[in-house]
């Protein structure tokens, strides 16, 4: 039916596309469409700076157009034999940075090659994805033994990327190592055990000041843990005991933590977006130009180039991190929904995708860019309207940078391989 139904094209164009005649064309077209958004975005930021990144934008969006479709061509299987070179080489390059970067924003995450800047954290996002789907794809983590070997794999580039320091991005491979590991198949129950510790380090210093009410959610959340330990882990006794204990230990630590090693301006980036007002000036300016350049666009946005916190350049590192900040000024609610209505249907692509992959390494891959695309979505996004902390966490395929921008396109070459090779019922 699919050849059928391209029968009105040209013989020569048909044997053109014979390479590609499976990809989704849906998934692809609306990353290109949101690249072409962000360079238009980006030239209205620096309007009236005198910055040109936005052809830059384009330039490396078409490189990663032209890279995405060779890598769709290619496929993805053969990169089973070698995951740990893919491995070896993502650390090898994070290793160099740690020795031989440059250092920027108070942070060493760029290697300079003849003038161009790569940052190696950003395809490590990939490198990892495909290093935990080869695994998963050999056996499935369905037993705790093989939940700590991923755990083990992706922690080494998340240790060398969390020193350079580069918070957000280590984040991100949280995201994909939970992601893949509940589609390859781990007990809902122990990732819940695994992000514990965190969630009880928060509450410890959250709620633990409240009496009362703060010392009763601590206490739910503690025997919460205890059941999941329990019915969930083998050795009961042991096996239900150790969690609460850790769970304990890490909110006893977080709170020294949050005492006596972390500085005032540390704490105050934390949690300023629960009130940014605390320090106008300060920590909490991006975040109240932020929302302000968000509540201006109202419905239909105040009109491209026109926008008075953008074209005023009142919000700092907008043509990156902030980038969504003008699409809301300037294009408006209807804008702003057109761009998460575009990365929900890549997200859907993503799962159809995933479902139907011929392989759990091909549906893998999938399921690690999806993981990655939506952390990375919600975190950026609610950054912007004090949903969350600040963080370095670039919005996919809009924010300004080369390095994040080529990542996103190579990942996105790699699931259309997974699309153009699946196999298909012939009748």
């Amino acid at each position: 039916m699919f050849r059928k139904s391209k029968s009105f094209l040209p013989p020569y164009l048909r044997g053109l596309l014979q390479p590609w005649q499976e990809m989704d064309w849906l998934l692809f077209a609306v990353p290109i469409g949101l690249t072409l958004l962000g360079g238009l975005m980006i030239s209205s930021v620096e309007a009236n700076v005198g910055l040109t990144d936005w052809w830059r934008h384009w330039i490396t969006g078409g490189i990663g157009i032209i890279l995405a479709l060779l890598i769709a061509r290619w496929r993805y299987d053969q990169l089973l034999q070698w995951k740990w070179w893919v491995y070896g080489l993502t650390n090898g390059m994070l290793l160099l940075v740690m020795f031989f970067g440059t250092e920027g924003l108070g942070a060493q995450r760029w290697i300079n090659i003849f003038g161009f800047y790569l940052q190696p954290s950003e395809f490590a996002k990939l490198g990892i994805i495909i290093t935990i789907a080869a695994m998963l794809h050999q056996r499935s983590a369905s037993t705790i033994p093989m939940v700590l070997k991923v755990l083990a794999v992706a922690g080494v580039p998340w240790i060398l990327i969390f020193l350079e320091p580069n918070l957000g991005t280590s984040l991100v491979f949280g995201a994909i190592a939970i992601g893949m590991l509940y589609w390859g198949n781990a007990n809902p129950g122990w990732l819940l055990l695994l992000i514990s510790p965190i969630v009880s380090a928060i509450l410890f210093n959250v709620l633990l000041p409240v009496w009362g009410v703060g010392i009763a959610a601590i206490a739910v959340w503690i025997l919460l843990i205890g059941f999941v330990a329990w019915r969930t882990l083998p050795w009961k006794p042991y096996g239900t005991l150790a969690p609460v204990i850790l769970n304990l230990l890490a909110g006893g630590l977080g709170r020294v933590l949050w005492q006596f090693v972390l500085k005032d301006y540390q704490k105050a980036r934390i949690v300023m977006f629960r009130n940014p007002e605390q320090d106008p000036l300060g920590g909490g300016y991006h975040l109240i130009q932020s929302r302000i350049a968000i509540g201006a666009g109202e419905l239909w946005g105040r009109g491209l180039y026109k926008g008075t916190q953008t074209q005023l350049n009142f919000i700092p590192e907008q043509h990156t991190d902030f980038i969504f900040t003008a699409i809301g000024e300037e294009l408006g609610f209807i804008g702003a929904a057109a761009v998460l209505l575009s990365f929900l249907l890549i997200c859907y692509r993503l799962l159809v995708i995933a479902q139907n992959a011929k392989d759990d390494f091909g549906s893998l891959i999938a399921v690690g860019v999806f993981s990655m695309i939506v952390f990375q979505v919600t975190i950026n996004i609610g950054m912007t309207i004090n949903l969350s902390p600040v963080t370095g966490i670039p919005l996919p395929w809009l924010s300004y940078g080369n390095a994040a921008l080529l990542m996103n396109f190579l990942a996105l070459g790699l699931v259309e391989s997974v699309a153009n090779f699946r196999q298909r019922l012939k009748f």
